[in-house]
């Protein structure tokens, strides 16, 4: 059996069990997000996705509905707030500098959810019975002596921060756009897709001539992730003029 299938098959039975009581999977990335929409699109238990906050990447899935199952239950995710011991001598830490330290303990991907930084600190969805072993462990990163608590609330303003691009492209077929907003060929944007790199809203995408819509979500392994806004007008040689807000 292949992943895949293995995949599919923990999540009916997620959502079988969901019928009875809540279950949660471990936090997902965008290929396994895909998967469970595909393993359940024919399958009537409804699940949630949920990463901690709106707008995160990696989420995790609760089967069951609280209409149905007549109560409610809180998502297992827990944020930690990490900052430099001495800001002063602190390093200005990247996303794979947190993330490398935490997989270091020994821990695997799934028990994490997305990282948020801000300036020298950083917050990190985790999975809650994993929150006291990290808090506990973690003291260094790289040469920055850090400390690990619970967060208590999210840094105020815009938690997953965009900026307003403006490309223009001929059509709203996603390959074109992908091209445009990563500064790639069209040969090379589409072997994205044949690679299996690319998702809209979580559903990876096969397709190079895909149209795509205002609000929708694509996110592109090892570039970057944006919402297409759709376009405003025709150039003079008649290309879009569309706007896009990429994640930054």
């Amino acid at each position: 059996m292949t992943d895949t299938e293995l995949l599919t098959k923990r999540f009916r039975e997620l959502a079988k069990k969901g019928e009875n009581y809540f279950t949660f999977t471990d936090f997902l990335g965008l290929s396994e997000q895909s998967v469970l929409k595909s393993a359940l699109s024919d399958f009537p238990q409804s699940y949630t996705l949920f990463g901690g906050a709106l707008g995160c990447e990696r989420v995790m899935a609760r089967f069951g509905s609280p209409s149905e199952l007549g109560y409610e239950e809180n998502f297992p995710i827990r944020i930690i707030e990490i900052s430099p011991k001495s800001e002063k001598f602190a390093e200005r830490l990247t996303h794979r500098d947190y993330l490398g330290a935490i997989l270091n303990l020994g821990i695997e991907r799934d028990i994490l959810g997305d990282i948020i930084i801000r300036e020298y600190k950083a917050y990190l969805f985790i999975k809650e019975d994993m929150l006291d072993f990290v808090t506990g462990s973690l003291t260094r990163i790289r040469h920055t002596e850090v400390v690990l608590k619970e967060a208590t609330e999210l840094p105020e303003g815009e938690l997953f921060r965009t900026k307003r691009i403006k490309i223009q492209a001929n059509g709203e077929r996603i390959d074109a756009v992908v091209a445009k907003v990563f500064s790639l060929s069209r040969e090379d944007s589409a072997l994205l897709f044949k690679r299996g790199l690319v998702f809209i809203n979580g559903a990876e995408c096969l397709s190079v001539s895909k149209a795509l819509h205002p609000s929708d979500i694509v996110s592109v392994r090892g570039y970057g992730r944006f919402i297409y806004c759709g376009y405003e007008s025709l150039s003079k040689k008649g290309k879009l003029n569309i706007d896009i807000d990429l994640y930054i």
